[in-house]
């Protein structure tokens, strides 16, 4: 299983703690700092996905569980909760081209609240596409403090490919343009890359057929 290269000071802190341990306490003592490189792997774990292919589907931007799914006149918005045992890779939605990333600071409460999405640090990036702009906001929580953004203003992405992840328990929401509707509902488990939270048109083609309704 690939890792996240995100992995690799806490590995190297590892490794170094671990042969101190070894040298004073012997070959047991290195045990509970093996346990964390375990754990440090598994969390990090960075699985190959192959998104799945149709006309304006829009995937999940997370593993986890879906926690809120609201919807207004801006559009909709999908909450998805990682726990510690949730792979932690961040990717986009749809593809596009990143029109926007902005970090905002905040607090720390825990991720699975809904005022974690207003009140927490996040951060928010803006995926223009053929059928409107998508938002991809990465939240902190009580464990999650460092947020890995690895995409800049102006860089393209394909639908499922990564952009970035969140370290140790987080939150990451998904924003649909107007018009777009969620395929999935609160309690859903999902998985990031693979699981198709709504469907989508271009633009030009939802306003020919909204016209062809009136």
């Amino acid at each position: 299983m690939p890792v996240a290269r995100q992995a690799v000071p806490f590995l190297l802190f590892l490794l170094g703690e671990g042969i101190l341990l070894r040298y004073a306490l012997g070959p047991w003592g290195a045990l509970p700092v093996a346990l964390l490189v375990l754990f440090v792997l598994f969390f990090f774990r960075d699985p190959t996905r192959i998104p799945p292919e149709g006309e304006g589907l829009v995937l999940s931007p997370a593993d986890g569980r879906i926690t809120e799914v609201r919807s207004g006149p801006g559009g909709a918005r999908i909450s998805v909760f990682l726990s510690l045992f949730d792979c932690h890779i961040n990717r986009s939605p749809v593809t596009g081209t990143v029109r926007e990333v902005f970090h905002t600071p905040g607090r720390f409460h825990p991720a699975w609240q809904g005022r974690a999405s207003q009140e927490n640090e996040r951060n928010h990036l803006v995926i223009a596409s053929e059928a409107g702009d998508y938002g991809v906001t990465q939240v902190a929580g009580v464990v999650a403090r460092r947020i890995v953004c690895t995409k800049r203003t102006g860089d393209a992405v394909r639908r499922g490919e990564r952009i970035g992840l969140i370290r140790f328990g987080s939150r990451t929401d998904l924003h649909l343009p107007p018009g777009v509707e969620p395929a999935v509902a609160v309690g859903d488990r999902v998985r990031g890359g693979l699981t198709v939270m709504a469907r989508a048109l271009p633009i030009t083609t939802r306003a020919s057929a909204g016209g062809a309704g009136a």
